[in-house]
């Protein structure tokens, strides 16, 4: 007998492939794995360490009303070739998401980075400011990059690498999925996340961390494009405290997503996907439709 959770599931990968689907798309280094639904305008979102272009779905079914959305399995996750480097930065990053945006022919948009995906997402808004309409970012991880924080982001690394080798992939998805929202959470959004989580591989899972703990979105502080800064207000993992600093170092505004913990777009669609229009229509308009 299928529990309730799993019919959800179910509905949720249906949708996932009528609504989403993926493609790939092959790039001088490689396949670059996508999603994408509807026309328009283009937003393009960057997932987090733990999750893929999937935790977007409910986000861009929305969208997907009013723009062209696209959705990136990083390098090294999902069907997307890793990177060349064992240990690569942001702006490696940034590269492979230029020559997707070329291939695409997309020559502006409005990007979205969600936790480690803000780094990559400013670091393109850095190398290509031209490109990038407004830079959002949600609950951004700034990186242990800084040679400050060494101490700190050799703790990270040993105690992710040190999970992945003890647990695997499916046991970490089990265990640290739930620390990724709020107590409120309903049991389909618990499950959401575990099932993007479960989905690593483990070479690009490792890049994704050396990203994480050495590199730090602060080096592409000097923006010059608009840029907005959200978090869940039950965010434990990159806090609205947290969030609020690296907001005061870009010159950009914060808003917090009520009733959200760090997956904010799969706990709390409807406002990610409500932020993310009026982003839209700020970035076409200068100002709020």
């Amino acid at each position: 007998m299928m529990h309730a959770t799993d019919n959800s599931l179910a509905a949720l990968e249906a949708q996932l492939q009528q609504r989403f689907p993926q493609r790939l798309v092959q790039l001088a280094d490689g396949a670059q794995a996508i999603r994408e639904a509807g026309h328009g305008p283009a937003i393009v979102l960057l997932h987090g360490i733990g999750s893929g272009a999937a935790s977007w779905l409910q986000v861009a079914v929305q969208l997907s009303l009013r723009a062209r959305v696209i959705a990136w399995d990083a390098p090294g996750y999902g069907a997307s070739s890793p990177l060349a480097a064992a240990a690569p930065k942001a702006a490696d990053y940034a590269r492979r998401l230029r020559q997707l945006l070329d291939a695409l022919h997309i020559d502006s948009c409005v990007l979205v980075g969600h936790s480690l995906g803000a780094l990559s997402a400013a670091a393109l808004a850095y190398q290509q400011p031209q490109r990038i309409r407004r830079l959002v970012l949600i609950s951004p991880a700034r990186g242990y990059g800084d040679p400050a924080r060494a101490e700190q982001a050799g703790e990270v690394r040993s105690k992710r690498l040190h999970a992945l080798e003890q647990l695997g992939i499916a046991a970490m998805a089990s265990q640290r999925s739930a620390h990724m929202l709020s107590p409120a959470a309903s049991a389909e959004a618990r499950a959401w996340v575990q099932w993007n989580m479960a989905r690593l591989i483990p070479q690009g899972y490792r890049q994704a961390i050396e990203l994480l703990c050495g590199d730090d979105l602060l080096r592409y502080a000097d923006l010059a494009v608009p840029c907005e800064v959200h978090c869940g207000a039950a965010d434990s993992i990159t806090t609205p405290a947290d969030c609020q600093a690296l907001a005061g170092t870009l010159g950009a505004p914060l808003q917090l997503i009520a009733e959200a913990g760090h997956a904010s777009p799969i706990e709390q669609p409807e406002a990610v996907a409500t932020l993310l229009a009026h982003a839209l229509d700020v970035s076409l308009t200068g100002t709020a439709l």
